[in-house]
């Protein structure tokens, strides 16, 4: 049975359902919000997790990769396991077990230790990226106007509360064990409220009505998507990862002003998200992705060449607008193309892309740590240029219509 099928839709027992009653594309933005909000505050608190394991940049970035195999593993497979467990019970459970398998995790001795532990944070990551950007997509449909970059704003915005919650949390001496452990808890509850009455959207009209794929291979059309969306989707991932470590050794900055550091771009990020639809409605998914781009080049320059903290952190602020729409508008192209069910062409995108965000970052750790942290955002450079190329991809995807 594919994801496409009515098993997605909404039960007649919705009713009874704890939590708020919530619009549906409310209840997207929050279940946008909680998935990163539960994935974003280890990253604030990365240093102070390779202090205490006493490692190197390359080491801990090798630590890192276990995401990215967790989450490749998952988004591989992803289609056929949701289709038979269902939305509902896979957004509900795993939003609050990824905030509880990142506090687990930061209670490893040692990068092999914290490889393993990270590899079921990614089985979760990849399980709800494809439910929300589907659920995304479905909600785009049915209304007829876009809103995949709003959602992503609120992916963003909470990003940036668990970024702004982890730099005061570490500037105020509280260890990461008790900072994450105090975090699942709160995603429980949160999830609970906001989310409780959850149901998955009725799958798109004239969608692609066969079985997904138990492998999602990518085509030729979304490995061009792929080339677009990783200049973005690494930068985002290197000032996730690193941008606290870099204001720590380049320029001596406090716990607070370090962990600032992975809040601002994120800040930046969801602001422009949040007005980034109306944009490519009046100019094309293709020109704003050109615009972005060249912010996006500005930014990393900045960060690579910043002689002071103030300049990183405004460069840093500045690669939040660039990444802001890349990746949301291949979403999108990718949703949309009829060639195979939607599920198994969001993964497919999803499985590359994401795992640049995640596998990217932690090797750059090697870089950082022979050539200097720097250049872990100089070499984001050159793939600045490949998006750019594959932008015009974009061109082919058509605005939503109403069912």
């Amino acid at each position: 049975m594919s994801i496409e099928t009515t098993r997605a839709q909404p039960t007649p027992h919705a009713t009874r359902r704890i939590g708020l009653s919530l619009a549906p594309q409310t209840r997207l933005f929050a279940a946008f919000f909680l998935y990163s909000f539960s994935l974003g505050g280890i990253f604030p608190r990365l240093g102070d997790l390779q202090r205490a394991m006493g490692i190197a940049e390359g080491a801990l970035g090798l630590a890192l990769i276990g995401t990215a195999v967790g989450t490749l593993i998952s988004l591989t497979f992803a289609g056929r396991i949701l289709d038979r467990v269902g939305y509902r019970p896979a957004l509900l459970g795993l939003t609050p077990l990824l905030a509880l398998v990142f506090a687990l995790a930061s209670f490893a001795s040692g990068p092999l230790l914290l490889f393993i532990a990270l590899v079921p944070a990614g089985l979760c990551i990849g399980a709800i990226e494809v439910i929300v950007n589907l659920e995304a997509d479905r909600i785009e449909h049915q209304s007829g106007r876009r809103i995949m970059n709003r959602a992503h704003a609120f992916w963003s915005f909470g990003f940036f509360g668990a970024g702004l919650i982890g730099a005061g949390l570490s500037q105020a001496g509280l260890s990461p064990q008790a900072h994450l452990l105090l975090m699942v808890p709160l995603v429980l509850a949160s999830t609970l409220l906001l989310l409780g009455r959850y149901e998955a959207a009725p799958h798109r009209s004239g969608a692609h009505a066969g079985a997904a794929a138990r492998f999602a291979r990518p085509t030729w059309p979304i490995l061009v998507l792929v080339a677009l969306t990783l200049s973005a989707l690494v930068l985002e991932g290197a000032g996730a990862e690193w941008s606290a470590i870099y204001m720590r050794d380049v320029f001596g900055s406090a716990p607070f002003v370090a962990g600032s550091a992975v809040a601002i771009g994120a800040l930046t990020q969801a602001v422009t998200r949040f007005f980034a639809d109306r944009f490519v409605e009046r100019f094309s998914p293709v020109g704003v992705a050109r615009v972005l781009l060249l912010v996006l080049g500005a930014g990393a320059l900045m960060v690579f060449a910043a002689p002071s903290g103030a300049v990183a952190l405004l460069g840093f602020a500045v690669m939040g607008v660039g990444t802001s729409a890349i990746f949301p508008l291949a979403m999108s192209a990718a949703a949309q193309r009829t060639d195979r069910p939607a599920a198994t062409n969001v993964a497919a995108l999803a499985q590359i892309s994401f795992v640049a965000f995640l596998l990217g970052p932690p090797l750059l750790g090697f870089v950082a740590e022979h050539w200097g942290i720097r250049w872990s955002f100089g070499l984001g450079l050159p793939l600045v240029a490949l998006s750019w190329w594959a932008a015009g991809s974009l061109r082919s995807n058509p605005a939503p219509t109403p069912r």
